[in-house]
């Protein structure tokens, strides 16, 4: 009887695993607009398909550490259409990447990112097509956001506009010597639609995201650390050290078994975004998955003392 009991709560345990892990991949992957706002996802994504170059490029270690590249160097790693559409591609593998702990995300050529390709801009001027471009890459960024990756946007050269946004859906940001990030949607007749806005306000306070977006402001290494825009600045502006550089200051917050970087990335996902009580109970559903597994269990073992 104890035995058939024991199976019967250990396979009740695994469903409700595997349930939580289903429901919170479904959050995960699902859009934050519906056809109820407007959006025609399936049509932009044929729009954009239209306008080809560039790649978005994604790499995996054996440590759990990702690289993702914007790579378009001719025009500054700007966005093109099928850019757009990769991105979100390499957000949904990510997603699955059960062995991931980390990301580190940067430009190609020695630069970030300078926004969208305006050819692709230019080819797409009615508003409702923007809307449906700002929809569609406001859900990819978002997801990046809530991956259950420690995430950095390693800035090289500069991050102009909408790659100043994408900078902001990264949960750090590192710079290296002579980069800035600027908000230069005001000088394009715009304002931040990736999304940008409402992340920036959430890292540097309303008051100092107003004087950033209003004076689209240049952002150097000493003023983004001022304002807690950037975590760090690298000591090299070369690409191969400036990755290595970024891949030891991530190692010190990616140390350990995958399930528990996950596990902490999830319970501050929940504490930044949800309401108190629904974040209580969300962190209460994480660490009964990590209660009694293997890294707890090892833990004991161990009985590390804490100096």
């Amino acid at each position: 009887m104890p035995s058939t009991v024991t199976e019967m709560a250990a396979s009740l345990c695994k469903n409700f695993l595997q349930t939580t892990k289903k429901r919170r991949l479904q959050q995960r992957s699902a859009s934050l607009y519906t056809g109820a706002h407007g959006y025609k996802e399936e049509l932009i994504k044929k729009k954009l398909q239209q306008f080809a170059g560039g790649s978005i490029n994604l790499s995996k270690d054996s440590n759990g550490i990702g690289i993702l590249t914007l790579n378009n160097p001719k025009l500054m790693n700007a966005f093109t259409g099928t850019m757009i559409l990769e991105l979100q591609e390499r957000v949904t593998e990510l997603e699955n990447w059960k062995d991931g702990k980390g990301l580190i995300m940067y430009g190609a050529g020695n630069t970030f990112c300078s926004g969208s390709d305006l050819n692709t801009v230019k080819a797409i001027p009615n508003s409702q097509d923007g809307m449906n471009i700002c929809m569609f890459m406001q859900s990819t960024l978002t997801r990046l956001m809530r991956l259950p990756l420690i995430s950095v946007a390693l800035v090289q050269g500069k991050a102009l506009g909408g790659g100043a946004e994408v900078t902001t859906a990264c949960d750090f940001r590192l710079m290296t010597p002579g980069s800035e990030i600027r908000f230069v949607h005001k000088h394009m007749g715009l304002v931040p639609g990736w999304g940008g806005a409402a992340r920036l306000v959430r890292i540097v306070g309303s008051r100092a995201a107003l004087q950033l977006l209003s004076g689209a402001a240049r952002v150097d290494p000493e003023k983004a650390l001022h304002l807690g825009l950037s975590e760090d600045t690298l000591s090299s502006s070369d690409e191969t050290r400036a990755l290595e550089e970024a891949r030891a200051w991530l190692s010190q917050y990616t140390e350990g078994p995958a399930s528990m970087i996950q596990a902490v990335k999830k319970v501050v996902t929940a504490g930044r975004e949800l309401p108190l009580e629904a974040a209580l109970r969300t962190e209460k559903d994480i660490f009964g998955t990590v209660w009694g597994g293997p890294a707890n269990l090892q833990a004991l073992v161990r009985r590390p003392k804490h100096k």
